[in-house]
């Protein structure tokens, strides 16, 4: 069922947001990663989380969701992006001021952020920039905020890419689902069973709430990963942080998360075994454990 969400404003940019549940707990802020929307967290990683004493809540970035798209604005796909910088529709503080934004009308003074894959690095960004309004982070199957254009490549699995660049799903809806699971497919963890129901429901529910299909929609995928960073450099993060990293990702090397702990002062890295570039069932329990005990640890 959708939901009705609550509108958040960074100037002319609205973001969709949604409460999760775990009213009276600690906040903690989601940030989901690459075009895709809010509606692709899994509902039992969620009721875990506000078990372990979180008031969760989720939002779409800008350009993903039912939050502001930039149409009119000029975009290649992805890669192309990396390699050959087009002008950039927004910059990555354009990103983390979003996230600030969701934070002022959730009424969130600080929060915890956890941020998967491009919503990781939006989350280390927004670390970086807004510190003060982070109590911790937790990035998982993210690249280095450090890693900038072309850069990011070294740790990008390209022939991934090549795979998914020859997917090919017919108009509608029913291809729209299709492309989702195929999607969820390849990015899954291979030490685990792929769980189709639960990639479906998460599908399904973004189509049925009017959304449109951010994994067809490449030039606003572009346009995110064009967002240039100007800012502060990990080693000057000095937020609580802890780099999850899935050990068999498809996409994203390990090598990545590796790489954000060592530069981050203090963080602490878990590498998780059989794990791609999702958050399969069998690893929720550590996930929301490391989660648990890193705001445990950084409380005053």
């Amino acid at each position: 069922m959708a939901r009705t969400p609550r509108i958040a404003h960074n100037g002319d940019v609205m973001l969709a947001v949604d409460e999760l549940g775990g009213v009276g707990g600690e906040p903690l802020l989601l940030v989901m990663g690459l075009g895709v929307s809010r509606y692709w967290w899994p509902d039992g990683l969620v009721d875990a989380l506000v078990t372990a004493g979180f008031h969760v809540a989720a939002f779409d970035g800008r350009d993903a969701g039912g939050s502001t798209h930039f149409d009119d604005a000029p975009a290649g796909n992805p890669l192309s992006t990396l390699l050959r910088p087009r002008p950039a529709a927004y910059t990555a503080e354009d990103m983390t001021d979003d996230t600030v934004a969701v934070l002022d009308a959730l009424d969130w003074q600080r929060a915890h952020l956890f941020g998967l894959s491009q919503g990781g690095l939006v989350a280390q960004r927004t670390a970086l920039r807004h510190p003060q309004r982070v109590r911790t982070l937790t990035s998982f199957a993210a690249a280095p905020s450090d890693a900038r254009g072309a850069a990011v490549l070294r740790y990008v699995r390209l022939p991934f890419l090549a795979r998914l660049a020859r997917h090919r799903f017919p108009a509608g809806h029913e291809g729209d689902v299709a492309a989702g699971l195929a999607l969820a497919r390849s990015v899954a963890s291979p030490g685990y069973p792929f769980d189709e129901q639960d990639a479906r429901t998460r599908v399904e529910r973004e189509l049925d709430a009017g959304l449109p299909s951010g994994i067809r929609d490449t030039r606003a995928q572009a346009r995110q990963t064009g967002a240039s960073w100007h800012g502060p450099r990990l080693r000057d993060l000095p937020v609580p942080t802890l780099v999850l990293h899935g050990e068999q990702d498809p996409l994203l090397r390990p090598a990545a998360g590796r790489r954000i702990a060592k530069a981050v002062p203090n963080a602490r890295y878990v590498e998780l075994p059989g794990t791609g570039h999702d958050l399969p069932r069998a690893i929720w329990p550590t996930v929301v454990q490391e989660i648990r005990a890193l705001a445990d640890a950084a409380r005053p």
